[in-house]
């Protein structure tokens, strides 16, 4: 799956076909399809090892008793964290607008027992904590707004796959997602709670990155 990978970050899902991947991988047309019946079953066994690999990097990164609130900001903090660090996010993220371009919300909120349903479900289950816990409005509705961030995810990987690969860890692009997810965490945080719990940390990862460019 690494050779797929690799042609889909540098020419876009669309443009990937079994033919290249079986030349990248040095294989036979033949031969791939005995391991993956189609472009679609290749796909959807990417998007499962990107999503577990996001899911798991997150649950490292929680831990009993935080809050709703703190919960969701690790959870955005480890997006960003891992939108430099790593591409798997632009495979996740491609991968699922073309094997569900109208119904990307439908297939993550129906596909329990899959990694992708697991990276809905944290974000469905730490917003309504906050329900729970008092950091969060109580009329907050949990569906509406994972589905608000999953768009800002898709959203802000969309438009980083366009650049070249070495722009995407941008310290403009990462700040700006910083942004408009404390503009969401106002939205829905509880009237008089603490401004300061509605910032996000600095990213000191940026500037690592950054020197490795």
């Amino acid at each position: 799956m690494g050779c797929a990978k690799e042609l889909i970050l540098e020419h876009g899902v669309e443009k990937v076909s079994m033919d290249d991947i079986a030349r990248k991988a040095e294989l036979s047309k033949g031969t791939l399809y005995l391991y993956f019946s189609g472009k679609d079953v290749l796909f959807s066994a990417i998007c499962e090892e990107s999503a577990a690999r996001f899911s798991e990097y997150v649950q490292s990164r929680l831990e009993d008793g935080i809050s709703g609130l703190e919960a969701l900001k690790r959870y955005w903090v480890s997006y960003l964290e891992t939108f430099g660090e790593s591409e798997d996010l632009f495979i996740l993220f491609n991968m699922r607008h073309f094997l569900a371009p109208a119904g990307s919300f439908i297939s993550l909120e129906e596909n329990a027992g899959t990694a992708s349903y697991v990276f809905y479900y944290l974000l469905k289950e730490m917003i309504e904590q906050g329900i729970r816990d008092g950091t969060f409005e109580k009329d907050t509705e949990s569906c509406l707004v994972v589905r608000i961030i999953i768009t800002l995810f898709s959203q802000a990987v969309e438009n980083a796959a366009k650049l070249p690969r070495t722009a995407r860890k941008s310290a403009l692009v990462i700040d700006e997602l910083k942004t408009v997810f404390q503009i969401i965490l106002r939205g829905i945080a509880r009237e008089g709670i603490d401004p300061s719990c509605l910032i996000l940390p600095e990213m000191n990862v940026i500037s690592k990155l950054e020197k490795k460019d």
